[in-house]
């Protein structure tokens, strides 16, 4: 039988939770209006599959009616107006958040409505009151540590701001509040409910604009979200709200974990809302991982507020509202990518330069095959000896053919060196293999992984016997989507004296070589590296056909890399298991790869991965350059003998 606490919905079952933040049209004052407004907007978001839905501050009457906040009718007409948007959200699966004026014991609080399950669950006050320049909030307002009780008049509803509200049907969904001025100040309020365990943080707001102002609450909103770890949605007024002496714009946004995962449109007098599928599951992964969060101490204590969201038999928009990128090692289209290449290659160069400096080298020497990963360690190698004031002829490339090798790669390899003015030598491996088949009585006939792995290990051999007579140290090309696979031979190219693309995966090499081909080397070496880009990823070390074209390929026994980066990315950066992993490649990929496909591979994955942590145990050292990385000296620790039972 189903679980009844379990969310039904796929995307939910996931971790998924969709939230909205609204900016209404609104009647300054006409609280019938207000409510009918608010009752429309949440029954359309309901339908929409919104689990949250955040309206502004004190929506229910406008922000903007100063003394008539005195008024005993307008308050009633508020109050009233909460309890009929109460009665109107039983059945709709939704929490809302709305605005209003509240008396309790003779004074009046700016409050925040939270509204679930067809009942009021609280009202939480707002903590700071601005009073200066073109606000005067204490003119009409008490903050709200001169509360000295916990239940609003009359009914008993539960107020305060150590209110937290937790959906027991909808795991994760943990909401805190608080209200525009309250995450301006030094500590918001909103900080200490994070602590508490609160991953969804709202802000109902009435932020007026400014020049410039929209910048900076962007900014606010997305670190305040990076720094507690959580969802953050914030609705603010629209432009009906005033036009007196300030103006409104309607500037609602919802960001997660420092991303801002979208914002209405401003300055508009219709309905605006933004709707976002935001992450539970991976907030609190991220707040596992961190121990700076779990070692702070929230310094304030909150009561949970538990409810039921119940089921939302309908929904119009099934599809995930998020973007999930297809390449999440690779910077979106509209990234500087100048600055994005520039930052990876002075990480790359400047951890290799300082190698080169400790150990006293006068030489760096790389196997240069012609492919991708050797391609992005000579450029890398090139700026660490600038940076290390060697002259560029320390750099010594040796290319290798062997049984599988092309005269395409070798050939690529000899001009690139040419063109970069690097020194290469070519040193042909097949006559040492074949005495060592001999020597361990290996049929020569026989292709299998043997056959295989001696020239990786032949290949290792020269570069570190190179490395000595030079008075250098090899530079190892494996990537990082290697390291996962364990697609290298273990003390063959597994193996050097420094790994410089160890945190580069294999999306990220193509995505660098590209910019080296179109700006850093267009002229030396441009249509060199463009056809490397254009090769087919091979070890080769299986022989070549008849016609001498390459037999071995990389993806047709692995898979596409492209797959396997977005697995890894998933799998380590937000600890997902496989079930949601093939979710998120779905959404990303599905188009391109179809379900059964990206099955297949995952399923190689996670076993390679598994098993191929032994290697990774005993890496070299290398730099890390994004938040995924797989050195057993950093970032990932995992037993060699691990079985991979969970997947």
């Amino acid at each position: 039988m189903p679980d009844p606490t379990q969310p039904s919905c796929l995307r939910e079952h996931h971790g998924f939770v969709r939230v909205a933040a609204v900016s209404p049209e609104l009647k300054l004052g006409d609280v019938a209006a207000n409510v009918a407004i608010i009752r429309s907007e949440m029954q359309r978001l309901a339908g929409e599959g919104c689990r949250l839905i955040v309206f502004p501050e004190l929506c229910l009457t406008g922000y903007s009616c100063a003394d008539l906040f005195y008024q005993r009718s307008l308050q009633q007409q508020a109050l009233n107006g909460v309890k009929q948007l109460a009665e109107a959200n039983a059945e709709l699966g939704c929490c809302i958040v709305v605005g209003l004026p509240l008396a309790i014991q003779g004074r009046l609080y700016n409050v925040a409505a939270i509204i679930g399950d067809g009942e009021i669950l609280g009202y939480v006050p707002k903590t700071f009151l601005p009073n200066s320049g073109e606000f005067y909030e204490r003119r009409w307002f008490s903050p709200a540590q001169t509360l000295t009780d916990t239940h609003t008049d009359g009914d008993g509803t539960p107020v305060g701001t150590d209110l937290l509200f937790e959906a027991t049907d909808l795991p994760g969904f943990v909401l805190g509040i608080e209200i525009c001025e309250d995450l301006w100040t030094v500590i918001p309020p909103s900080s200490h409910a994070a602590l508490a365990g609160a991953t969804l943080l709202a802000n109902p707001s009435a932020s007026n604009e400014v020049l410039g102002k929209f910048n900076y609450r962007r900014q606010l909103i997305t670190q305040q979200s990076a720094r507690c770890l959580a969802s953050y949605i914030y609705a603010s007024a629209g432009a009906g709200e005033s036009s007196t002496d300030t103006v409104y714009s309607g500037h609602s946004l919802i960001a997660e974990n420092g991303v801002l995962m979208g914002e209405t449109e401003r300055f508009s007098f219709e309905t605006r809302a933004v709707i976002a599928d935001v992450d539970l599951q991976r907030l609190e992964h991220e707040r596992m991982r961190s121990t700076v969060f779990r070692d702070a101490a929230a310094t304030q204590s909150y009561s949970r507020i538990t409810f039921n969201l119940g089921e939302q038999e309908t929904v119009a928009n099934k599809a995930l509202q998020r973007t999930v990128s297809p390449l999440p090692f690779v910077p979106p289209a509209g990234a500087d990518r100048q600055a994005v290449c520039e930052e990876i290659f002075a990480i790359q160069a400047t951890a290799l330069a300082r190698r080169l400096r400790q150990t006293h080298s006068k030489t760096a020497v790389l196997g240069l095959s012609g492919g991708l990963d050797s391609t992005l360690a000579l450029l890398v190698m090139i700026e660490a000896l600038k940076r290390a004031g060697m002259p560029r002829d320390a750099a010594l490339t040796i290319t290798m053919p062997g049984f599988g090798t092309t005269s395409r790669t070798k050939g690529n390899a000899e001009k690139l060196a040419e063109a970069l003015h690097i020194p290469l030598r070519t040193i042909p491996i097949g006559a040492a293999v074949e005495q060592h088949f001999k020597d361990i009585s290996h049929p020569p006939g026989l292709h299998d992984v043997t056959y295989e792995n001696s020239q990786a290990r032949e290949r290792t051999q020269v570069l570190m016997d190179v490395a000595n007579q030079t008075n250098g140290i090899v530079v190892g090309t494996g990537d990082l989507s290697e390291s996962a696979l364990g697609w290298c031979t273990f003390n063959g190219d597994h193996m050097s004296m420094y790994h410089v693309n160890a945190g580069v995966p294999k999306t990220l090499v193509k995505y660098l070589i590209e910019w080296c081909a179109t700006e850093l080397y267009a002229e030396e070496a441009g249509a060199i590296l463009h056809d490397i880009i254009d090769t087919p990823i091979s070890p080769e070390l299986l022989p070549l056909a008849a016609d001498g074209s390459m037999e071995q390929k990389t993806e047709d026994t692995v898979g596409p890399y492209e797959l396997h980066d977005f697995f890894l990315f998933h799998f380590v950066r937000h600890g997902c298991g496989k079930d949601k992993i093939l979710f998120l490649a779905e959404q990303a990929l599905g188009e391109k790869y179809g379900r059964e496909v990206i099955e297949k591979w995952l399923t190689v994955f996670l076993r390679r991965f598994v098993q191929s942590q032994f290697k990774r145990s005993s890496m070299p050292d290398g730099p890390k350059v994004g938040s995924v990385a797989l050195s057993p000296r950093g970032d990932w620790r995992m037993p060699s003998d691990y079985s991979g039972s969970a997947f």
